[in-house]
């Protein structure tokens, strides 16, 4: 079952006539100009890639001695402290 719901939008004059034009010119309803152009829209937002985190490399010399694994406190106190 399809269901339909009436709603109001604003939208510019230029891009009502646009819209309408193009309806008359395809022989078909400004509703469905409308429809399509929304459906095609919501499709490509959803096909956006998902976020892949860049790899950014530092210099370093890696875990330090006397910090060991998960002592995330520590490791907080030293940036703070050196920053």
């Amino acid at each position: 079952m399809v269901t339909h719901m009436k709603t109001t939008i604003e939208i510019s004059d230029d891009l009502l006539a646009r819209a309408k034009r193009l309806a008359r010119k395809e022989g078909r309803t400004l509703r469905d100009v409308v429809e399509e152009a929304l459906r095609q829209r919501l499709a490509e937002r959803g096909r956006a890639a998902a976020f892949r985190l860049k790899r950014r490399p530092f210099k370093g010399r890696g875990r330090q001695p006397g910090i060991a694994e998960g002592q995330w406190e520590t490791v907080r106190d030293l940036i703070y402290r050196l920053g």
